[in-house]
């Protein structure tokens, strides 16, 4: 009688929506059919921590260790023993090891019908780009006990959340730092440090860069021949898969291009770094399944995180965006850093609604976000670095102003113009790099070099440079935003100027198209060093002020 009184316990409670779960109808769905009540379905339940995050820890400037992490941060223990007797009650399976320690995910597999019951949805079967996923349209509604322990409930629909950064130019082959036509170039990784002053003969020995891909594949015979023409040893790689995820190479037009630019860029700027590769599946749930497993991986254990793949702001949910963000939080507090690219379609943002938006994660405010710039120069020399855009088809830097973040205090002395919303405004992309294809990388994917751009290169490169500075400055940067913030004055940055990605126009100081601007690094290095100069900027540190914000005139 005791187990028959626990069954009827959540079913006979009030609902309401779950705050943020919202999901919009597919714009490019075809026909719905009710999903098969008997098809298995696993979910990820994210509970509340046992104890928030201080403001300290969340902008870097106290960090905790992974024992106080999981003593204090992880999952309630009251929110995990709630959602286990939800589970035992909907017929749902709690998977075992769940939630890991430190981490607050409780995995629960079961049947479409018993999902949609302890939900509160209706889950449909439509196919989009020829692929048939499982979707589901509205809100999620809870029992009123679980109303503020769980905070999302991911993977009740699987489809593809995000898109890969990068750019192909148009070329089937391309000679190293040799020109092409007017104003292209092709460069190595190596060739773009060089430009970009990374110490010569630094490695990144005994240092661990975390990759987080969302498909697509690497072959090892690829990565030794790519580093073999640069004169390098191949960095150790290592795949590990997330969920369903794997990897799983195809072909040069899917994302292999993405992993192998990633890995190819990260490696050849810090020779002698371990690159861990975390494959999990294109959906909400994988992504954000991905970057916690990366954070918390206790085994090999990343100092810096590359992420280049993103979707704009207006295509997730409020919870899914607060669930990722609050994973880079938990990287932020044990020193770990985060890079991600800004996107690859201007400030737009492929939303052709005639509005400004913004990439995320590259907006949030727990990463480092990289904006892309077209850069001229030979050897050593710059002769001249300006704003990627070359839309409508070959791509802009993204860039402009979050409505879902508010201005970190950081970036105050920024200058970000006013967001659209009165929730947001948190300016991206912080800092950049060659993003431009016309002024790409050359790059080995699934046995031929082609000529690859895109913020997606970007975010590797500046994950290569931290991994370097953390080899140099025997300790990891961690959360490195208000240092370099603090650090525009003082040589780290060199500032575009020219151009635009749309709405915004680059001039001094930061802008809304290459953030502070690209790296110079060995100042970068110093300004990072943890107990350096860096910390809380000053009211002018962050760049000097401009007249008033710059958008480009329509």
């Amino acid at each position: 009688m005791a187990k028959q009184t626990s069954i009827s316990h959540f079913s006979t409670q009030s609902r309401s929506v779950l705050s943020g779960s919202e999901k919009h109808p597919v714009a490019e769905m075809l026909e719905k059919k009710p999903a098969t009540p008997q098809e298995k379905v696993t979910v990820s339940v994210i509970v509340r921590r046992k104890n928030p995050l201080s403001p300290a820890t969340v902008t870097g400037r106290k960090r905790v260790t992974r024992a106080e992490f999981k003593a204090d941060h992880g999952a309630d223990p009251a929110a995990v023993a709630l959602v286990k007797r939800f589970a035992e009650e909907f017929d749902l399976k709690v998977q075992p090891g769940t939630p890991a320690p430190g981490r607050r995910t409780i995995k629960l597999t079961g049947s479409v019908a018993n999902m949609e019951r302890a939900f509160g949805v209706s889950l449909s079967h439509t196919t989009i780009g020829g692929e048939t996923y499982r979707v589901r349209d509205g809100s999620i509604y809870l029992p009123a006990e679980l109303q503020g322990y769980v905070v999302a409930v991911l993977g009740l629909d699987n489809r593809p959340q995000a898109s890969p950064h990068f750019r192909v130019r148009e070329e089937a082959t391309a000679n190293f730092a040799n020109p092409h036509a007017a104003g292209t170039l092709s460069y190595t990784p190596v060739q773009v440090g060089q430009l970009y002053q990374f110490p010569k003969g630094a490695t990144a020995t005994n240092q661990t860069i975390g990759i987080i891909e969302l498909g697509g594949g690497f072959r090892q015979a690829d990565i030794n021949a790519y580093f073999k023409s640069l004169g390098q040893k191949p960095p150790k790689v290592i795949a590990v898969s997330v969920g369903d995820g794997k990897n799983s190479p195809g072909n040069p037009n899917g994302p292999d291009g993405e992993v192998m630019l990633d890995i190819e860029v990260a490696g050849a700027v810090a020779p002698g770094a371990r690159i861990v590769v975390y494959f999990a599946p294109n959906t909400d749930q994988g992504f954000i399944d991905a970057i916690a497993q990366a954070v918390h991986d206790t085994k090999y254990k990343p100092s810096v995180i590359s992420i280049s793949w993103g979707a704009a702001e207006a295509v997730w949910t409020a919870q899914a965006m607060a669930a990722l963000d609050a994973a880079c939080q938990s990287a932020a507090a044990l020193g770990v850093t985060i890079t991600a690219a800004a996107g690859d379609d201007g400030s737009s943002d492929n939303i052709n609604d005639g509005k400004n938006h913004v990439d995320f994660p590259g907006s949030s405010p727990h990463v480092l976000s990289c904006g892309g710039t077209n850069l001229q120069g030979s050897g050593s020399e710059i002769s001249e670095e300006t704003v990627w855009n070359e839309m409508p088809q070959g791509g802009a830097t993204g860039g402009g102003v979050s409505n879902v973040f508010p201005l970190p205090v950081w970036q105050a002395g920024a200058n970000v113009p006013k967001p659209d919303l009165v929730t947001g405004g948190r300016g991206l992309p912080d800092v950049a790099g060659d993003a431009d294809p016309a002024t790409g990388y050359i790059i080995r994917v699934d046995g031929s070099d082609m000529v690859i751009g895109g913020t997606s290169a970007v975010a590797p490169l500046w994950a290569g440079l931290i991994a370097v500075a953390n080899r140099q400055n025997g300790k990891p940067a961690g959360f490195i935003n208000p240092a370099l913030y603090a650090a525009r004055n003082k040589g780290a940055f060199r500032d575009t100027v020219k151009g635009n990605n749309g709405s915004f126009e680059a001039g001094e100081g930061w802008d809304a198209c290459t953030g502070l601007g690209s790296p110079i690094a060995p100042s970068v290095i110093k300004a990072i060093k943890p107990g350096g100069a860096g910390g809380a900027p000053s009211k002018t540190a962050a760049g000097k002020k401009k007249a008033a914000p710059r958008r480009k005139r329509r």
